[in-house]
Formats: C-alpha cells, sequence, structure tokens
C-alpha cells in the first residue's frame, strides 16, 4: 500500500494557512547577490516575501524542511488586474498547510505580468529557483506543480529546464500547447460568428475586445431563446468539445439528455468562454503582434464527426427543424481566417510540447471542464508516446464539472503519488482508481469537501492538434 504523507496531520488544518505562513516573515532583498539569515527557524514556519524582477514572491520554509521545495505556478489572472500579492504558494490554504506540517517548502511568483505571461512566467520561476538556492541552500529535490495556466506552465518548465526538476505536477493544465488550444478556440469562435452573429463579431484581430465580448454575449443570450439558436450554440460548442455538464455540485445530465447539456454549455460560453475568446485573445494578438491561429484547410465535416458532442449537436438540429449539412457547409464555404507568422512563431515558442520528458510527470483533470477541456490531456499523451517517453508520464482523472475543482484530499493524493514514484523508481499500481479513492477518503473530511471522485477514463481526442515543432505550415 502507498506510504501515506498526511495521515495525522487534520487536526493541524484547525488553523488557517495563512497563520502559519505569517509566522517569522521576512521581507527579503531582492538582490541575488546578497543572503539572509537561514530559511528554517525552529520556532515555526518562516516567510520570505519581496519582489524580483518585477514580479511578487512567497517563500515559506517550515521549521522540519524535509529538503524538497515544491514550486507552484497559479492561473490566469486578466490584464488590467493588479498582480497577485502576495504571490500564492498553493492553489488552497488547506493543501498549504499540510503540505508545510509534512515538511515541504513552499515557493511561487505572481509572475511579472498578467495574461497569457508564460514568456514572464517561465523566467520569473527560474529566478525564483535561482534565488531560493542563493538565500535557502539548493533542495534535494524540486517538483513544480500548478493549474490551469499554472499547469501549461508547470509543463513548460519541465520541457525548457528539465534539469531543475525531479518531477511535475500539472493540474487542468493547457497542455495541448498554446497553438492547439487557440486553434480549436478559433472554430468554435468561427461558427458561432458565421451561424449566430452573421459574419459581425470578428473572432480575430479585436480592435475593442470589450466591445466585441459585449455584442457576442447579446447574440448568445438570445440565440439561446429559440430552439434554431441552441441547436446552433452546441454546434460551435462541440467544435470545441465543450462538455455538456457546468456546475461541480450538480450531477452530470444523462446521456440522452440534449437540452441539459446545451444549456450547460451555452453556461460556459456565457461565464466563462468568452471572456477567453475576446478578452483573452487580445491579449495574445498584443504579446504575439498579430492573430496565431488559423482555420484554412479545416473541414468542419470532419470536425464534428470527431467531436465527442456529435450525437447531441445532431439531436438539437433535427429537432429545431434545421438542416446541419447546409449549416456544416456555409462554414466550410465561409472565408477563410489566415494566420500572422510571426505571431504563430510566439506562440509555438510560448510554448508547444515536443513530448520529451527527462523525468517523471503526473497529470491531474477534471472529466467536466469546460475552459480547458479534457482532451488537453490526450493531445500531451501523444506528444509524450511520440517521443517514447510513456513510461514516465501517468494521467488521472475526477468525475466533476468545473475548471481545476479538485478537493485538497484529491490534489494531495496527486502528489503524493507522484512523491512515491520518486522515491521507489516506479509506478506500479499507485494510480488504479481505487487506490487513489481510498488514499483520498483517508485524508478526513476536512480535506475531501466532496466524495473522492477519480475513476478510470480515457479521453477522446483533441480536435486541433499541433505539436509538430520545426517545418509546420498555416
Amino acid at each position: 500500500m502507498k506510504r501515506r504523507l498526511f495521515i495525522f496531520i487534520t487536526f493541524l488544518l484547525i488553523g488557517s494557512f495563512v497563520a502559519l505562513a505569517s509566522a517569522n516573515v521576512l521581507f527579503a532583498s531582492s538582490n541575488h547577490g546578497s543572503k539572509t539569515s537561514a530559511c528554517v527557524d525552529p520556532n515555526g514556519p518562516k516567510t520570505l516575501q519581496g519582489m524580483l524582477d518585477g514580479a511578487n514572491y512567497t517563500i515559506t520554509v517550515p521549521s522540519n524542511w524535509n529538503k524538497t521545495l515544491l514550486l507552484y505556478s497559479h492561473g490566469y489572472v486578466f490584464v488590467g488586474t493588479p498582480l497577485r500579492n502576495p504571490a500564492p504558494v498553493a492553489s488552497d490554504a488547506a493543501s498549504a498547510a499540510v503540505l508545510l506540517a509534512q515538511g515541504y517548502a513552499l515557493a511561487g511568483s505572481s509572475y511579472s505580468q498578467n495574461g497569457w505571461a508564460l514568456q514572464q512566467a517561465f523566467h520569473d520561476q527560474i529566478a525564483l529557483l535561482d534565488f531560493f538556492d542563493q538565500t535557502c541552500g539548493h533542495p534535494a529535490r524540486t517538483i513544480p506543480w500548478g493549474d490551469s495556466l499554472g499547469g501549461i506552465i508547470t509543463a513548460g518548465l519541465v520541457q525548457l529546464y528539465p534539469h531543475r526538476f525531479a518531477g511535475a505536477l500539472p493540474m487542468c493544465g493547457v497542455l495541448a500547447g498554446g497553438v492547439g488550444t487557440w486553434n480549436q478556440a478559433l472554430d468554435g469562435a468561427f461558427a458561432f460568428n458565421i451561424l449566430l452573429a452573421g459574419g459581425m463579431v470578428s473572432p480575430v484581430h479585436l480592435a475593442n475586445p470589450q466591445a466585441s465580448l459585449q455584442q457576442a454575449l447579446a447574440v448568445l443570450n438570445q440565440a439561446q431563446q429559440t430552439p434554431q439558436g441552441r441547436a446552433r450554440i452546441a454546434l460551435s460548442a462541440a467544435l470545441g468539445n465543450l462538455p455538456g455538464w457546468f456546475s461541480a455540485t450538480a450531477p452530470r445530465p444523462a446521456a440522452d439528455d440534449f437540452a441539459a447539456q446545451e444549456q450547460n454549455q451555452f453556461l460556459w460560453q456565457s461565464q466563462v468562454d468568452f471572456l477567453f475568446a475576446f478578452l483573452g485573445r487580445a491579449d495574445i494578438e498584443t504579446r504575439a503582434g498579430g492573430n496565431p491561429s488559423w482555420n484554412v484547410g479545416v473541414d468542419y465535416v470532419r470536425q464534428l464527426l470527431a467531436s465527442s458532442d456529435r450525437h447531441e449537436v445532431e439531436a438539437l438540429y433535427k429537432a429545431a427543424g434545421l438542416n446541419l449539412k447546409a449549416d456544416l457547409h456555409a462554414l466550410n464555404a465561409a472565408p477563410r481566417i489566415s494566420a500572422d507568422p510571426g505571431a504563430v512563431s510566439y506562440l509555438k515558442k510560448y510554448v508547444t510540447f515536443d513530448g520529451d520528458l527527462d523525468i517523471p510527470v503526473l497529470t491531474l483533470h477534471t472529466t467536466g471542464d469546460g475552459l480547458v477541456v479534457n482532451q488537453n490531456e490526450q493531445a500531451y499523451d501523444r506528444v509524450v508516446s511520440e517521443h517514447g517517453d510513456s513510461r514516465l508520464l501517468r494521467q488521472i482523472f475526477v468525475e466533476r464539472a468545473g475548471h481545476c475543482t479538485f478537493t485538497p484530499a484529491e490534489k494531495l493524493t496527486a502528489l503524493q503519488t507522484l512523491i512515491q514514484r520518486l522515491n521507489t523508481g516506479k509506478w506500479g499500481n499507485s494510480t488504479a482508481t481505487a487506490l487513489l479513492n481510498q488514499e483520498a477518503t483517508a485524508l478526513g473530511p476536512t480535506l475531501n469537501i466532496r466524495p473522492s471522485a477519480f475513476l478510470d477514463f480515457g479521453p477522446a481526442p483533441f480536435l486541433r492538434p499541433f505539436s509538430n515543432p520545426f517545418g509546420f505550415k498555416w
């Protein structure tokens, strides 16, 4: 049986992580050459906070430091929002408290910019590691982990700086890479514009993204009022494999409850995805110096056939009295969008995955994620397999709706599974669903805010994969 990392520490969670981390706070100099007092204080955790190269950072070292450092990468923060301050060192306070109690040092950066700031995040996280080495000493091993955008940053750090890390835990990560992710997002936005917005809401070259967002939401809300509009919303959702499941506290709709599935896809689009389709894409275009996405050569008949939402779309079109073939023909006949080559090069660099793993990687994803769909895991698994490194990768799934809606117990169980792999040199049966649920449940009700829901799962194909690092065409 897997050695449990956290079995006796539930009582420590009575106090908040803030109380733990605030003990002995030290605002350290950002001078990389300086060295503060020792980071380990026998009286309790010591927290260092400051700024490195324009990024806020937090380091917390417990008095019983076990010489392992966990480097956390946080998720997406929209441009125009203040940088995270203090910089987070974990995705939730309960997990942070457990890890500190068990002797793990925690570190994290705000990154020096918000948005799709992978370029800055890679620099800032490595600068933080260098600062930790100079200030606190070299860890015996460093493990990066992160969620959402932090998941792609975690996987990118592993690809770019493999010798700095012992293993990695990307959670709900954008593991199809930048180019593939934004191409797939373009397909849904393209269908929405052609079939519902009458070509009036351009999905690229966004001069006024706020205005485009409001216009798109108005069209979306109006379309949701009719059977024909709902069918076309379902088609645009299907081209991105959006799940028909939205709330983490609600059961998954029945396989043939297409009305409920479409309603949930509408909620994903209206409350989450359109923010990224317009505001997020505008940020990407600014960084990349143009539009990095294209749909030249895409056959939307084939895309729908490959979609996990195909049967829903067919049923809703039939119920609405619409001709699905005619709408797909309209998409295939519409003028296509070409990418700006320099922008593609930027997004390919920040970041496209080549599948080359030098260390063990464990990924974690919910099955009902409508922002970073679970098919991202299939895209990552494919490139790792093509590179011949499948032995180093394991992927585990939680049956739940929502983006990154893991319980603390599920995250801690995943992390301990990775640590066991590092300790033993083999995966064994450590990712068996029954064992994962047993381990998570054993952590108690405080960490299991919902019943543990690991399950055996294989994602459908990611619809717009892009992993060829050289010689691509667009």
